[in-house]
């Protein structure tokens, strides 16, 4: 299949798949895989814009990857040109959504790939900058009509790439991350939740910093109280947000310049209630255990530790084990606020983990709020993929 800068599609290859691929995008689901593809497919089309059929019917048409086992990404339901004016309607749309949904912030994100009919495309906002990340061939051969309806749409200063994520690797692309369009500086000042913050878009976590926490950040200040013990810090979200409601807060983390970035947003903001300490959190609780240190409240946000479903089971252990050092520090009626985002471990799996440590440790917990991540990041009700972050509200409560 030929295409043209443009977009215009001169020929589209059409690609047969079986009955069980038809099943599921029937379901709502846009992922095809190689394993339910009849024919072979020339991998010169890596990248491109293939026609989906089943038996006489289309399907729609789809990005197509020579790689990945997620051969066929659904980007519409219908036999249409994916060219510019596509691109420019579904980034249009994405941004009126984030209008009806975002306040309290100069930093979102702008497009979540398949919640905004958009497979493998992220588009993170810091203040006037936009951090694009295409995650497969469809995406990186597409980057030109996105860069330029963004520009159209969104009047940006400038537009990074931050193609470094590991999943590119398996779409045979580069890891890299490079300036699409106008300037970028280093790093860029932003406002969330009445703080002022940086982002170091190059270097820092995703695409400069977390920005699905925001809404969960604002839920935990609302519980937290006392003395505050934040596990995993970061950059110090949780902490930061924490802090006007809690006499001291201990922030840990074993990243150096994310603490070194804490801190610095600690003193820009006034707050001197903070402590942030470089370590092990795993050896770190295990020390405050041993010197019968105790917290009011405490917060769990560790990286996702199911990087895929054969590690699930090692995730459930590392998660409850993680829960039970925690637990034993939790005061009587204080507030464990516990996250996940592995999305292969979902919420009822997580939530069987946090009781299993409760158990273990002999204390009763009650639910105050069931989470998830901020609603910039959607979740389309048939893609359970775009359901990732699990935040749990708990408290400690001694009935006996």
């Amino acid at each position: 299949m030929a295409q043209t800068i443009s977009g215009k599609l001169n020929q589209v290859e059409k690609v047969r798949v079986n009955r069980k691929a038809a099943s599921r995008v029937d379901a709502g689901h846009p992922w095809i895989f190689r394993s339910d593809i009849l024919d072979p497919v020339d991998a010169a089309l890596g990248g491109q814009n293939v026609c989906v059929v089943c038996g006489g019917r289309t399907l729609g048409v789809a990005h197509y990857s020579s790689r990945s086992l997620i051969a066929l990404r659904l980007l519409s339901r219908r036999a249409e040109e994916t060219d510019a004016a596509f691109f420019k309607k579904r980034l249009r749309a994405a941004g009126e959504f984030r209008q009806q949904v975002v306040s309290g912030t100069t930093a979102f994100r702008l497009v979540y790939a398949e919640a905004d009919g958009l497979p493998a495309l992220i588009v993170d906002r810091y203040a006037d900058i936009l951090v694009l990340q295409a995650l497969n061939q469809g995406m990186e051969h597409a980057t030109p009509l996105i860069v330029r309806a963004l520009e159209e749409l969104f009047q940006p200063a400038g537009i990074l790439a931050r193609n470094d994520a590991a999943v590119r690797t398996q779409e045979d692309l580069p890891r890299e991350t490079k300036v699409l369009a106008g300037v970028v500086p280093e790093v860029v000042e932003f406002e969330m939740n009445g703080l002022k913050l940086r982002a170091d878009l190059r270097q820092g976590m995703k695409t400069g910093g977390f920005l699905d926490q925001r809404e969960n950040y604002l839920a935990a200040a609302k519980y937290a109280r006392g003395a505050a013990l934040d596990c995993f810090t970061s950059t110090g979200g949780f902490a930061l947000n924490m802090a006007s409601a809690c006499e001291r807060v201990e922030a840990l983390d074993s990243s150096e310049p994310a603490t070194k970035r804490a801190r610095e947003a600690a003193e820009a903001n006034g707050v001197a209630n903070v402590e942030f300490i470089e370590a092990d959190v795993f050896d770190k609780l295990a020390g405050y255990a041993a010197a019968r240190r105790t917290f009011d409240t405490i917060v769990l946000d560790p990286p996702a530790f199911a990087k895929s479903r054969g590690h699930i089971e090692q995730a459930a252990r590392a998660y409850k084990e993680i829960n039970r050092r925690a637990l034993s520090l939790l005061r009587a009626g204080g507030v464990l606020i516990t996250c996940s985002c592995s999305h292969h471990m979902g919420e009822a799996d997580f939530l069987g983990v946090i009781a299993e440590a409760a158990t273990e440790t002999r204390r009763n917990l009650r639910v105050l709020e069931r989470r998830m991540q901020a609603a910039d990041h959607p979740v389309l009700l048939t893609v359970p993929e775009t359901h990732y972050l699990k935040c749990l509200i708990l408290q400690e409560t001694d009935y006996s």
